[in-house]
């Protein structure tokens, strides 16, 4: 019986063992299930993270402010296309697809049931295959957005933008208006604010220096502003002139209409006076022009093209300096950037050119004695990038300027903000960070 129990018996063991055996696997194997599931999980949302963060490159957002633009120039041409968070975060509630074949006046009149003649003032519209996306708050001009035939001052002046920095985003706002800016302001994503308009000869008169002022005090946004063509002083001008914007005069370095060192007086900072822009009613064609209406949309660019390199070294993959991020408009690892720091590094890197002059030439030239009354801080351009670069992400710091030029630019800044009203003066560790229009509206 023993053997005979002990024979039955032990099949049933093994079957027990078994069982267990199996249900020890199955719940190893359901272990390792849920846990390759959570990795996938994880993944999933590591990588969905990544491609939002990661997905597309470093940006930066300028806002002109000026008549319209020309859609169609190819100068404004990308083969890229905005993301769909970008275009949600800059408000974009209406997309037209344009023409891109035919003439300029073919290419309209293609698009004008389906985009042109349904624009309204609350409109915010993206053109694939441009790098535009545009409003028209005050909705008062013949064509919407669109540089009109009649005049083509945007267009030129958002070309200067692209210029400086052919990467940049462009948020363009058609208007002369304290709405028009305040359409920029309000826009978090948007860096710099544009404007090359303003009372003939810097008349002091109120214009849009309140809207400005929210942009900049706060938005945290930086502001562009253009002095007037003509000798009259920046101090008083209501674009250039109060202490929260940078006013910016011209400097030629190529032939131009012999203006440009009596443009503004006393600004900020003066830039590249002749440039090479796009044209508003063609599609590639392109004419020299010159005034302070494109010396500061090009300073824009540039200060556009520091601020994507420094959000591409530090992994900030967004833009603007929004409450979200802090007011910063560099927030990444282990780095932020205001704007007044952004400020300082642009003044500190601004040079006076050496004093050869052709007096044949028929410009004026640069005093050597306090240069800063006609120039300001200096001269920028494309040279100045990389030590902005450089003295922001504490590579490699720029020199203090001289104690004349400090003293001089001080004066400047008194002036401006007695001026304007009371604007508090940064402590003395942004001595170098002053804060810191013409004909009809515009000045070129």
């Amino acid at each position: 019986m023993s053997e005979v129990l002990e024979a039955e018996l032990m099949p049933a063991a093994s079957n027990a063992k078994m069982a267990i055996a199996i249900s020890i696997a199955l719940l190893i194997l359901g272990a390792i299930f849920v846990v390759l599931s959570n990795n996938e999980e994880v993944s999933q949302e590591v990588e969905q993270q990544s491609s939002i963060e990661q997905g597309w490159r470093p940006f930066s957002v300028i806002a002109p402010i000026d008549t319209g633009i020309n859609v169609y120039h190819d100068h404004f041409r990308t083969n890229e296309t905005y993301p769909d968070w970008l275009l949600d975060e800059l408000g974009v509630n209406k997309v037209c697809d344009l023409t891109f074949n035919g003439s300029w006046q073919e290419r309209y009149d293609a698009d004008r049931s389906s985009c042109w003649d349904s624009l309204n003032a609350s409109d915010i519209v993206y053109f694939p295959g441009t790098k535009i996306i545009g409003a028209s708050p005050d909705g008062d001009s013949e064509i919407l957005i669109l540089d009109d035939p009649s005049d083509g001052h945007g267009s030129a002046v958002t070309g200067a933008v692209l210029n400086a920095n052919p990467n940049a985003v462009i948020f363009f706002v058609e208007g002369f208006s304290s709405e028009a800016v305040l359409a920029a302001a309000n826009q978090p994503l948007v860096d710099v604010i544009t404007t090359s308009f303003g009372a003939i000869g810097s008349i002091p008169v109120p214009g849009i220096e309140d809207a400005t002022k929210v942009a900049v005090t706060e938005k945290n946004k930086l502001h562009t502003g253009a002095a007037d063509n003509s000798p009259s002083p920046a101090v008083q001008d209501a674009t250039a002139g109060p202490p929260w914007s940078i006013g910016i005069a011209g400097y030629a370095e190529e032939g131009d209409d012999q203006k440009e060192i009596m443009s503004g007086s006393y600004p900020d900072i003066s830039a590249d006076w002749t440039q090479v822009l796009p044209n508003h009613d063609d599609i590639d064609g392109y004419h020299e022009t010159s005034g302070t209406s494109f010396a500061t949309p090009r300073t824009a660019g540039l200060i556009s093209f520091v601020l994507e390199n420094l959000r591409e070294e530090f992994g900030d993959s967004g833009s603007g300096a929004s409450g979200d991020r802090d007011g910063f408009l560099v927030n990444g690892n282990n780095m932020t950037i205001s704007n007044s720091q952004v400020r300082e590094a642009l003044n500190l890197s601004a040079w006076y050119p050496n004093l050869g002059w052709d007096p044949t030439s028929g410009t004026m030239p640069i005093s050597p004695v306090l240069p800063c009354t006609q120039t300001g801080w200096g001269l920028v351009n494309l040279s100045n990038v990389e030590p902005m670069i450089k003295h922001l992400n504490g590579t490699e710091s720029l020199s203090q300027r001289a104690a004349d030029v400090v003293a001089c630019m001080q004066v400047n800044q008194d002036a401006r903000e007695a001026y304007w009203g009371a604007y508090p003066s940064l402590e003395i560790a942004s001595e170098y960070s002053v804060f810191g229009a013409e004909g009809t509206l515009i000045r070129d």
